[in-house]
């Protein structure tokens, strides 16, 4: 039975790295569309009456060139595998992350939903996932000076979380349009919380369920 846990485990952190770099990958073909820079391409169509301001020109080229590393590093950051292996990578690399985030791809998006379709549901939703995903790695840079390395872990995780919207936004755009074809303004305000909410909630239930383990252990001992 032990074994089989086991083989369980595994299957699941490898099926979950193979999703994770393949989406990732699907973000950076995405990504390659804005090199050179180009107003009338992908998303920027149905951004024109924005794009035409210069300082949501800034916004929005800054987010998309930087966030792509972001995601690329944070994929380092959250593997236990590597952190352990290559130590001084690990911090060299979470310091990019970090300081990629608070510099650029947080404050951008701060502008970019400001600016988003779907009205005022919309505009929250987003702001609110850039305010949050300003926080936690802040909060992360904090303990590891505070060297509480627990709860930093648990805010790089949450804020990991945040850079996996990128893709669980989209996923849940084609969700959304292939179960109930609603109106593109609707799937824009559903996705503006659900594409950042989920992830979240995902990673407090992990949060929960190691807790679990743990006390589970403590008793046994």
């Amino acid at each position: 039975m032990n074994q089989f846990l086991l083989l369980l485990d595994k299957f699941i952190r490898v099926l979950f790295w193979g999703m994770i770099s393949y989406f990732t990958y699907l973000i950076f073909l995405i990504t390659i569309q804005y090199f050179p820079i180009d107003f009338d391409t992908a998303f920027l169509r149905i951004k024109q009456d924005e794009i035409i301001l210069k300082h949501y020109q800034i916004a929005f080229f800054t987010h998309v060139y930087t966030s792509i590393f972001v995601l690329i590093l944070g994929l380092f950051q959250i593997s236990n595998w590597f952190r352990k292996k290559f130590t001084k990578w690990h911090k060299l690399m979470g310091k990019f992350y970090i300081g990629l985030i608070l510099l650029a791809a947080s404050p951008s998006g701060l502008l970019i939903g400001y600016y988003a379709n779907g009205g005022w549901i919309s505009k929250i939703g987003f702001m609110l996932l850039a305010l949050f995903w300003f926080y936690f790695p802040f909060q992360a840079y904090l303990f590891t000076r505070k060297r509480d390395f627990v709860r930093h872990r648990k805010f790089m995780y949450r804020s990991f979380a945040l850079t996996l919207s990128a893709i669980t936004l989209r996923l849940l755009k084609v969700g959304v349009v292939e179960i109930w074809g609603l109106p593109p303004m609707d799937i824009t305000r559903i996705i503006a919380w659900a594409g950042w909410l989920v992830n979240l909630i995902l990673v407090e239930i992990l949060f929960f369920i190691e807790k679990s383990k743990l006390k589970k252990l403590k008793s046994l001992v």
